[in-house]
């Protein structure tokens, strides 16, 4: 009976998956010898330490955080360097980082009041993005605050100044964590990610809205779905589709972003943009939990994260430009015209049609495994 019990033990051990397997750090993952390597640099978040992978290797910039603290969020800053958030167990600030992990400069000062008890005397910024100018610096904030209901909403402030010359761009909706991931446009203006509940406030949506200017004064809007009309701007997206993390192509022209349509998994989109409006949405990953999708600076493609398997951790997946991208069709050549004067020839018989040829599905690449990065943190590619 022993041995039988140690041998089932053993048996059914070896047919464990490894979902609950604690993540490897990047640095110790050795990539695969068939993985092709990716142009340029990425920057990517674990555990609250800044990786970057170039010619297929990683190297760790930053410390690893603690019971949640560490660096997180990253976007780009002029001069192929970062912006970050720094988050602490009471506060966020935003710094600019050089690419190597070295801190430049301290952007926020939100531990305003480090001696003071009341965590409302503290401030968190998050998703800091700059504008196309590089001059304003946008990011979801805490305030106004009413008491334990802190939404985040977007403000944006002078790069150079602080957030007592900032601007509110966004009205957050009570208890729904607010308004996040500004995405500032050429035109001046700003698209992000709302979450409301709904027009019939009846659970937890997000949608993507455009604005085109920042608020006057804060309303106070203690409402469950923005009313129509409302002055911080449309919606891009319906509440059904539950939209978010809107990422603009290079040229400027495709919006991809992640839909959940009410399911428990989050699809990769794309949509055409106009620059006011989007076009039909495209769903192009189907079957995986989909999070921060970046485009290759030569827009040859898409990177994204998502689990191996449901449960696991977050990898890093490639989906190049041909798995989206129709093919052009050939051109048809034109039926001859007669001559004037000269009788038209009998008409040539209809060549057969060719066979069809069934499309060559294009699947993701999936380019680490074991990993776990950080699902909430978008992903910076440089060239």
């Amino acid at each position: 009976m022993v041995l039988s019990s140690v041998g089932t033990y053993m048996y059914l051990g070896s047919r464990q998956s490894n979902v609950g397997a604690a993540p490897q750090e990047p640095t110790s993952a050795t990539p695969s010898p068939g993985a092709f390597n990716l142009p340029g640099t990425m920057f990517m978040t674990q555990n609250g330490a800044i990786y970057s992978l170039s010619g297929g290797r990683f190297h760790q910039l930053t410390l690893a955080g603690n019971n949640g603290t560490g660096w997180m969020q990253l976007s780009l800053y002029p001069g192929n360097n970062l912006l970050a958030v720094n988050r602490q167990v009471l506060y966020s600030d935003v710094y600019v980082l050089n690419r190597f992990g070295t801190v430049v400069r301290k952007i926020t000062s939100n531990n305003v009041a480090p001696r003071n008890p009341d965590p409302a005397a503290r401030h968190w910024s998050f998703y800091p993005r700059l504008s196309t100018n590089n001059k304003t610096l946008f990011m979801s904030y805490d305030k106004p605050k009413f008491g334990f209901d802190v939404p985040m909403s977007i403000w944006s402030m002078p790069l150079g100044g602080n957030i007592t010359r900032g601007k509110l761009w966004s009205i957050a909706i009570d208890y729904t964590g607010g308004d996040i991931q500004p995405l500032p446009l050429k035109s001046g203006a700003l698209i992000y990610t709302k979450y409301s509940y709904g027009p019939s406030c009846g659970g937890l949506e997000s949608q993507i809205w455009i604005t085109n200017q920042p608020e006057q004064a804060y309303g106070g809007a203690r409402v469950c779905y923005p009313p129509a009309g409302a002055s911080h701007g449309r919606a891009l997206t319906s509440p059904n589709e539950g939209c978010a993390q809107p990422t603009l192509s290079p040229d400027g022209k495709t919006m991809a972003m992640i839909c959940t349509h009410k399911t428990q998994v989050s699809y990769l989109e794309v949509a055409s943009w106009n620059g006011s409006r989007l076009g039909a949405r495209r769903i192009i990953v189907s079957s995986q939990l989909v999070a921060q999708p970046t485009w290759a600076p030569d827009g040859t493609g898409l990177a994204y994260l998502a689990p191996a398997q449901l449960g696991a951790g977050f990898q890093l997946w490639w989906l190049p430009k041909a798995a989206y991208t129709p093919p052009t069709p050939s051109p048809v050549p034109p039926s001859p015209t007669p001559t004037r004067g000269v009788p038209a020839s009998s008409p040539s018989p209809s060549p057969s049609p060719s066979p069809s040829v069934p499309p060559v599905v294009i699947k993701p690449v999936q380019m680490t495994t074991n990993l776990g990065f950080d699902a909430t943190s978008p992903i910076v590619w440089i060239p």
